[in-house]
């Protein structure tokens, strides 16, 4: 008996459920956004229009559906795998001409509180590192996937490059670029990607104590993020617990149904960032505790669907694929959502698909495009056309334990 990997319909819950995060994260932004410009304009002598933020939402929002059907419908994966070298060479090339930039002072490098992390080009900003996070997932499931079928997990030419990409990943983002949430979501698409590929269990863990050797050395040797860890440890206060108790409040004061749209007070220029990073704790402001609960739920349908997508998947690559995006975006749920209610210090990780800025949910829809096309290609049992339906529940049991490997193909 055949398994042949046939494409049938996509998995329609993704799509849907990033249809509605779109829309909640448009609502809040429309609310808040002309509180966030009305601050800006008045603390930093800025001349934004009240609806200068729900307008560039609205455009990243149009952009980022352009791109989730452009990758689910237009873009075989086999044509992205085939560059996925060039895909990562040039998100790290991204990475080096931000720093060189920012360090000769030009005007393309953005940099805000003390951080460059954007490349602005006629007047369009870009963050190398989320482009980084897309290219890293295909370059490794393109690598991984290669080295699993030369019978080559676990050796050293297997290592070594994945050492190498991911020390220099890291490097640039969370040296150069002072950005601690993107390291956290890199570590976790290389660590999901690595379980999954069959690597030696002894192995697996030696990486994993050598990530935690190297976090711990990074805060060590940074004063602020050393402070930052003690303070929040002790129970004091600083901008980061500010920040925290603020967006506490908000949660508090929406209670079980919220304050209704429009009407929320911390966006009003007590809590930090309320469009971006704090978007969850405005949400829960808003909505209450009901709003919160339910645009947790709609996460976990992307993301328990992104994981049956790499279950159902035959193919090792394509599944790696699933399992790093699923990563991704988990990550940046679970860090925001733990940052919002005080149980971790703040990393500055958006809310995927709802905080404001284009960059990040440009390439997460680029990604779950992906998985939504690999959704269509998942295993179906195929019945040989000289086997009648007869024939096979005569055999029963015995047929099934005696079944030999299955042969894959992919066939449209």
């Amino acid at each position: 008996m055949q398994v042949r990997v046939r494409k049938h319909k996509s998995d329609l819950a993704i799509l849907f459920a990033v249809i509605a995060l779109m829309a909640i994260g448009a609502v809040i932004i429309y609310a808040i956004g002309p509180m966030r410009a009305n601050v800006l304009n008045t603390a930093y002598g800025m001349n934004y229009s009240s609806d200068y933020f729900f307008t560039h939402h609205l455009f990243s929002v149009a952009l980022s559906l352009a791109v989730f059907f452009v990758t689910f419908k237009l873009i075989p994966y086999e044509k992205i795998s085939k560059i996925a070298k060039w895909l990562l060479i040039a998100a790290l090339a991204a990475s080096v001409a931000l720093w060189l930039l920012s360090k000769v002072g030009s005007s393309i490098a953005v940099c805000e509180l003390g951080a460059c992390r954007w490349l602005k080009v006629a007047g369009v900003s870009f963050q190398p590192a989320e482009f980084l996070k897309i290219s890293l997932i295909i370059y490794l499931a393109n690598f991984i996937g290669r080295k699993k079928e030369e019978g080559k997990i676990g050796g050293q030419d297997f290592w070594i490059p994945i050492a190498v990409i991911g020390a220099l990943s890291l490097f640039f983002v969370v040296v150069l670029q002072s950005d601690l949430g993107t390291g956290l979501a890199i570590i976790a698409i290389i660590l999901g990607m690595l379980l999954i590929s069959g690597v030696p269990l002894k192995q697996y863990l030696a990486v994993i104590a050598l990530i935690v050797g190297g976090g711990l050395a990074v805060v060590l040797a940074t004063p602020y993020r050393l402070e930052r860890v003690m303070t929040f440890m002790s129970g004091g206060t600083d901008e980061s617990s500010y920040h925290v108790d603020n967006a506490m409040v908000a949660i508090g004061t929406g209670g079980l149904f919220g304050v209704g749209v429009g009407n929320s007070v911390q966006a009003t220029g007590y809590l930090p960032e309320s469009i971006n990073d704090s978007v969850f704790a405005v949400m829960g402001e808003t909505f209450g505790l009901i709003g919160l609960v339910a645009v947790l739920a709609i996460f976990a349908v992307i993301l328990l669907r992104t994981l049956k997508v790499a279950e159902k998947t035959e193919d090792l690559e394509r599944r790696l694929v699933s399992i790093g995006v699923f990563a991704w975006v988990a990550t940046h749920v679970v860090v925001n959502v733990m940052a919002m209610t005080g149980l971790i210090p703040v990393t500055g990780v958006t809310l995927p698909l709802m905080s404001y800025g284009g960059t990040s949910m440009v390439f997460i829809s680029f990604g779950l495009g992906l998985v939504m096309q690999l959704s269509c290609y998942t295993g179906r049992e195929v019945i040989k056309k000289d086997e009648s339906i007869s024939s096979r529940r005569g055999l029963g049991r015995a047929h099934h334990s005696s079944r030999s490997r299955s042969t894959r193909n992919f066939e449209d």
